[in-house]
């Protein structure tokens, strides 16, 4: 049995370690454990006090998959419920869809009997305030320059991981060797309303498959997307590559839209051995955290880190 998650994902190993020695299944493992990060208010990359967009709004994506049986299920633009990760697990279990979108996936958790509330914590606001220099809340949708400018500085804040990117990420494999992956986020702050990263499109974000492996990713969503790299990792490990092989193939196929960016790419995957890797394209020493049968609590390791240049 392993688990392993981006580094915010720290505070949901118990959890997900506790069903898995129960004999419980990788599936079960990672929803439990990203509920926990979804709960956390003091991370604003994910769920309940997650930065929001450019209107002050919260806007969750999240996504779920089955190495079994390849069945997945997401949600994107998705405000007022923070657990995600359930409504995307729901998605999977019980609709013919993988994917529900804004008003769709809030009309599906409110059918769900999930409870409806205000993501918007007063630190996140402080921040989206500081974000969009004090100017008057007024009708933006009638006046398209003052939406304009306000994307144009979000963009401006791509060198800012700690406001712009963030997400959480958990691979388990579980002791009948099924694999799950979970991704859950709040997306860029100060986004415009609407956007989707990788984090609720399988194969970019999310990829698992109990016959090779599994890959996640977190930070710049657009370039995972234009990369299928998720998928593209499992897709090499398919081919015959080793796990770290098959990581640096899939970095490698960033270079042409990350090169020159000040943006980041992170990732984390296992093999069906129980291998385990993280990617980072950044040099700020990030980390992530795994835990293996063995082993009495969580390690956390840096992470490799890959040039663009």
């Amino acid at each position: 049995m392993i688990v392993i998650a981006s580094s915010n994902g720290s505070i949901g190993m118990d959890a997900a370690w506790q069903i898995l020695a129960a004999g419980g299944s990788a599936l079960d493992a990672v929803e439990a454990a990203t509920r926990l990060v979804e709960d956390n208010p003091a991370d604003h990359s994910v769920g309940y006090g997650g930065y929001p967009n450019l209107l002050g709004q919260v806007e969750l994506d999240a996504s779920i998959m089955d190495g079994t049986s390849l069945r997945a299920g997401t949600v994107g633009a998705l405000r007022g419920y923070r657990y995600a990760i359930s409504v995307a697990r729901r998605v999977m279990d019980e609709l013919p869809h993988v994917m529900l979108v804004g008003e769709g996936a809030a009309r599906f958790a409110a059918e769900l009997g999930m409870a409806a509330e205000d993501l918007l914590t007063p630190e996140a606001a402080e921040t989206w305030r500081a974000g969009i220099e004090g100017r008057d809340m007024i009708d933006w949708a009638g006046i398209p320059e003052l939406v304009s400018a306000l994307l144009k500085r979000s963009a401006g804040l791509t060198s800012d991981p700690e406001h712009v990117t963030g997400t959480v990420n958990f691979i388990a494999q579980d002791n009948a060797g099924r694999i799950a992956s979970a991704v859950s986020t709040s997306g860029w702050a100060w986004k415009y309303p609407g956007r989707l990263g990788d984090s609720p499109i399988i194969g970019a974000g999310n990829y698992a498959d109990d016959r090779f492996g599994a890959a996640a990713c977190t930070g710049w969503g657009e370039a995972a997307i234009r990369a299928s790299t998720a998928r593209s990792v499992v897709l090499y490990l398919k081919c015959g590559r080793t796990l770290a092989e098959a990581a640096h193939e899939a970095f490698d196929d960033l270079r042409p839209i990350m090169r020159g960016t000040n943006n980041a790419m992170n990732l984390v995957a296992i093999d069906r051995a129980g291998n385990h890797v993280s990617l980072t394209t950044a040099d700020d020493e990030r980390t992530y955290v795994f835990r293996r049968d063995g082993m009495a609590n969580y390690d956390e390791l840096p992470r490799t880190l890959v040039a663009m240049e």
